[in-house]
């Protein structure tokens, strides 16, 4: 396509040329031959006009009564005076077109003799004999005398100096035009050859694109417009190649989160089902046997309650990864005193699992939220803590207030194995479940995604390092500032 561009351009211009060269060339001969008719037309009727003076007063000073008679007698004395006059030759016919006298008749033999015909007919006229670049004319007039015609004088005169001069400036024309057009001509090649390399390699750029190659980028340095289109292209790439990397990357997301909202929601199902076959399973058998069996009624019961206990907890939580507190006011919570609240409830799980909780919260730990969400909060972080932590090992809980005021800052520090990078990364999204080797019979792991959706809510960051075999899980909340409630 472009080449057909590039042969056009070329094709074009020299067509152009070529005839503009041919129509400029056709103009000048012609202007300079009419130049040249009219200059000898001049010349002629200025040869005219002083033969007629002096055959006129030749017949003044020798009147005869026949005028016929004198022209014929006086021909060859008229004609050598004629001669040395105009620097012409010259030949005087009779009014029949009889040659009286000659002074070169190798000059007047072998051409044309229109001219003398015409002036028989008593016209006045010339032609003009083109021999390469000279020009020799006739001219032939008739000589009348008191209204009387008596004779012809015909004149043979040489204009090739006249012809060969404008031969030389038509040559110089000719030659300087063609240099001139020449040099358009290549001006104009290696302009379309500018325009029309850039378009193939466009041309070339836009092939690769359409075959899925976004690394391709065009090298062209020109602060032209073609420059701005090669700039405007490289970058429209580059956009695409952004826009299809985020698209990339938002479908692994999604994928994954759909790969993981599948887990989710076969976990949910199958704690859900276990439980719930349980209760039911004794429910009948209790329904059958009454209190016939006072002791695998009473522990028929025992388990409905626990399971039906931890059914309620599982409710919870899912309902808890979707409330956003949008109902409920925030208050100036102290939290440094929900803490220590919360640790001294959970010290007896801990004391369950042979572990013991360590806490060292300054006083006046005041945030801003909701004081209900907040304790769900640190009990979720203690509880995951006690569960992960390593056998008889002891927690560390700290709360504090940095030095700026801004912020309320806890870690909570448990010994144990650690976690690999790509679950600490993991282990805040809703629907992540972890390593079954660390999951705890009956969790389906939503207790750390609720914890992020209420530091979310409270306009807080938390994030989690695990190494040298110690987890450590920082929490950051927006400091309240000193008054009542926001």
């Amino acid at each position: 396509m472009v080449r057909t561009i590039r042969a056009k351009f070329v094709i074009g211009f020299f067509l152009i040329f070529c005839l503009s060269f041919l129509v400029l060339n056709v103009t000048l001969k012609e202007y300079i031959r009419s130049s040249n008719r009219s200059i000898i037309t001049s010349d002629l009727i200025d040869l005219k006009n002083n033969s007629k003076v002096f055959v006129r007063q030749a017949f003044l000073i020798n009147h005869f009564t026949n005028d016929n008679l004198y022209f014929d007698q006086m021909a060859e004395e008229m004609v050598g005076d004629l001669n040395r006059a105009t620097s012409s030759d010259v030949s005087a016919y009779t009014v029949d077109g009889i040659l009286l006298y000659s002074s070169n008749e190798s000059k007047f033999a072998g051409r044309s003799t229109e001219d003398l015909r015409l002036a028989l007919e008593g016209k006045t006229t010339y032609t003009i004999t083109y021999e390469g670049s000279t020009g020799f004319v006739l001219y032939s007039y008739p000589v009348v005398i008191d209204g009387v015609k008596v004779g012809i004088l015909r004149y043979a005169k040489d204009f090739s100096s006249l012809y060969e001069q404008t031969g030389r400036i038509l040559n110089i024309l000719f030659n300087l035009a063609l240099v001139i057009f020449l040099a358009a001509f290549l001006f104009s090649y290696m302009l379309s050859r500018n325009i029309t390399i850039p378009l193939v390699k466009l041309t070339r750029a836009s092939t690769e694109v359409t075959k899925g190659n976004l690394n391709v980028r065009l090298r062209i340095r020109r602060k032209d417009e073609i420059g701005r289109l090669a700039d405007n292209f490289n970058e429209m790439i580059e956009r695409i190649d952004s826009q299809i990397a985020t698209i990339g990357r938002d479908r692994d997301r999604l994928q994954s989160l759909m790969e993981q909202e599948k887990r989710f929601f076969d976990n949910v199902t199958h704690e859900l089902k276990t439980p719930l076959t349980s209760i039911l399973g004794y429910a009948e058998m209790i329904r059958e046997n009454g209190e016939a069996d006072r002791v695998f009624f009473d522990k028929g019961m025992t388990h409905i309650v626990d399971e039906s206990r931890r059914l309620h907890g599982m409710v919870l939580n899912l309902l808890e990864i979707s409330h956003r507190g949008a109902s409920e006011e925030n208050k100036r919570v102290d939290t440094g005193a929900l803490l220590r609240d919360v640790c001294e409830a959970m010290d007896i799980r801990a004391r369950r699992y042979k572990k013991r909780i360590v806490l060292a919260a300054e006083d006046g730990l005041f945030v801003l939220g909701q004081a209900d969400r907040l304790r769900q909060l640190f009990i979720n972080l203690l509880d995951n803590a006690i569960k992960y932590s390593a056998p008889m090992s002891d927690l560390t809980i700290t709360g504090e207030k940095p030095a700026t005021g801004a912020t309320v800052r806890f870690t909570f520090r448990n010994p144990g194995q650690t976690l690999s990078a790509e679950q600490v990364t993991s282990v805040f999204e809703p629907f992540y479940s972890g390593d079954k080797r660390f999951k705890e019979e009956g969790s389906v792991g939503l207790g750390l995604s609720i914890v992020k959706t209420i530091m979310d809510d409270h306009n807080g960051t938390i994030h989690m390092d695990s190494s040298g075999g110690q987890t450590t899980v920082y929490v950051e909340l927006p400091a309240a500032a000193k008054g009542g409630d926001g």
